[in-house]
């Protein structure tokens, strides 16, 4: 009696434990990634933005 509720409650703590690392590995694939700019290509697109702006003056 005692060995089966030792039984069902280690049971219940894996799967509770399964459940929880399915949840945050869901959501670390679900999270959107992004990454920053190179800050080369941001000096050439202001350089391109500022050469683009004169040539409207």
């Amino acid at each position: 009696m005692t060995l089966t509720i030792v039984m069902i409650v280690c049971i219940i703590i894996v799967l509770g434990v399964a459940g929880a690392f399915w949840a945050a590995i869901s959501k670390g694939y679900d999270y959107k990634h992004t990454i920053d700019p190179h800050p080369d290509d941001l000096h050439d697109n202001n350089h391109q933005q500022s050469l683009s702006k004169a040539e409207h003056k």
